[in-house]
């Protein structure tokens, strides 16, 4: 299994964390975060991540997102 390389603008925005909210995550996708909501509640990801549902919060995993960023599959 290979290392994830985290975009340098991404891990500012994560500062260390293993996930980031969905205004962030929406941040970095380019996207309004009412499409990542909408692509979540439709089918369930966005952009092919799955993020975690922690109280009335989605998470997105940084790992994940980035790996999104760079096309791989």
């Amino acid at each position: 299994m290979s290392a994830i390389s985290i975009p340098p603008a991404l891990a500012t925005v994560a500062q260390g964390r293993d996930h980031i909210t969905t205004s962030e995550f929406a941040r970095a996708m380019c996207c309004a975060t009412q499409t990542a909501l909408k692509n979540h509640c439709i089918r369930g990801e966005c952009y092919g991540v799955r993020p975690i549902k922690r109280g009335k919060l989605l998470l997105w995993p940084v790992a994940e997102v980035a790996q999104a960023l760079s096309g791989a599959a």
